[in-house]
């Protein structure tokens, strides 16, 4: 079983950064993928970004490209996303995700990952 839990979530200023961070505990496995996906009331949950096992391939959301940059430390078993200039928006529950089996046509499908963490509340205001 793996486990993932959040942090780094709060309340900023439009144009603003907050880094977001994902613990990882439990059963390890290698080749995982892992991703941040979002989700704003009344909508469903989004995809923001993906990274590879590696940290070498990364995949993000068109609405986050160029301003969203995930990463990841295997040695510390954390993940990462920063987050900058952020707008309205962004205003969402983050959650980090994990999986084995998911590959570059699927890592956008949230259904695809197994392990989820409790998420992260970011409030962006204008």
């Amino acid at each position: 079983q793996v486990q993932l839990v959040e942090s780094g979530g709060g309340l900023v200023q439009a144009g603003g950064s907050l880094r977001l961070s994902c613990a990882r505990s439990g059963r390890t496995f290698s080749g995982d993928s892992m991703a941040w996906f979002r989700q704003a009331p009344g909508k469903e949950r989004e995809f923001v970004a993906a990274i590879s096992w590696s940290g070498g391939s990364t995949y993000y959301a068109v609405s986050v490209k160029g301003r969203f940059t995930i990463s990841r430390e295997n040695a510390k078993n954390m993940m990462y996303l920063q987050m900058n200039s952020l707008k309205p928006e962004d205003t969402a529950v983050y959650y980090c995700a994990a999986d084995s089996h998911v590959t570059i046509t699927t890592m956008t499908h949230s259904n695809e990952y197994d392990y989820w963490g409790q998420g992260t509340q970011v409030t962006v205001s204008s």
